[in-house]
């Protein structure tokens, strides 16, 4: 498997149009970075309740179905990747208050905690994140993607 590629000029590049130049790498990888998907879906991407992760969660689904729609699969993998992030990063508000797993003073762990709605919340965000990454065409243009731009790395 090909490492995602942190070198490229995402500011610049328009993955849309380059998607060759799309690496799907490992998790959460280049969520941040690829445009344009960056742009269109990181405004619906909340998890503060789970009335909010519901709503967030089902509107960055409806963008992964649009892109499928238009046979995008970076859009696709984008959008599985906000569903990801949104469940992994309520999980960490779930464990430790503020987001924040390491004190700042002296990088030990800070205490457990077990937030309920936070929880919840991620358990939202998880159940959309399974049925994208498991959608079988989304399955199919993964490993197209793969075998048709990605070489391993040596």
């Amino acid at each position: 498997m090909k490492k995602f590629d942190y070198d490229l000029n995402y500011k610049e590049l328009d993955l849309r149009k380059q998607p060759e130049l799309y690496t799907v790498g490992r998790g959460e990888q280049g969520v941040l970075m690829v445009e344009p998907y960056k742009s269109e879906i990181l405004p619906h991407w909340r998890f503060k309740t789970p009335e909010i992760a519901t709503e967030s969660s089902q509107k960055i689904y409806d963008l992964f179905l649009e892109y499928k729609e238009q046979g995008d699969f970076v859009g696709m993998d984008m959008a599985r990747k906000f569903l990801q992030m949104g469940y992994t990063r309520a999980r960490r508000y779930t464990n430790h208050k503020g987001g924040r797993k390491y004190s700042k003073e002296d990088g030990s762990i800070l205490p457990y905690q077990n937030d309920e709605v936070k929880a919840e919340a991620a358990a939202i965000f998880k159940a959309q994140w399974e049925i994208a990454k498991s959608d079988s065409d989304y399955v199919q243009m993964k490993k197209e993607h793969r075998e048709n731009y990605e070489q391993a790395d040596e």
